[in-house]
């Protein structure tokens, strides 16, 4: 985990690490948590509309990576790394890229995300890790 020391002593983590943090308990025992990414649930491309609205009608997700599955979780409406109920489990080798632009829009997950490409590094290391089929049958 990378943490920044601040002058009292106290440490901040990184949003990657706090999200990864809080998503174990959606981890059932012996799976392996292999990164977690934050989402936006509405297009975050809302011009015109105070800032202080948008909050109010966007809903977070957390989509939780794992060695096993692909977890869709809720998180909160104004803190984007808290780890809530979980509200859809996907197979493993679901792809959820190749991203792209600013904000990826994906349906691949069960319904339309928004991901910030600060994410993108984390959708290409999910989408390489997606456990292919008998290597002896791919010809």
């Amino acid at each position: 985990m990378s943490y920044a020391l601040l002058e009292r002593g106290d440490f901040i983590m990184s949003f990657r690490d706090r999200i990864a943090m809080n998503a174990r308990h959606v981890c059932e025992p012996g799976e392996h948590l292999q990164t977690a990414i934050a989402a936006q649930a509405r297009s975050p491309n809302w011009l015109g509309i105070p800032d202080l609205i948008i909050p109010l009608g966007n809903a977070y997700r957390i989509i939780v990576i794992t060695d096993r599955r692909i977890l869709v979780c809720r998180s909160g409406r104004f803190r984007a790394f808290v780890v809530g109920d979980v509200l859809r489990e996907l197979p493993r080798a679901t792809k959820i890229g190749p991203p792209h632009g600013v904000w990826y829009r994906t349906a691949s997950l069960g319904e339309r995300l928004y991901i910030h490409r600060l994410y993108f590094k984390d959708i290409g290391l999910a989408d390489s890790a997606v456990p292919t089929g008998d290597p002896g049958l791919s010809r």
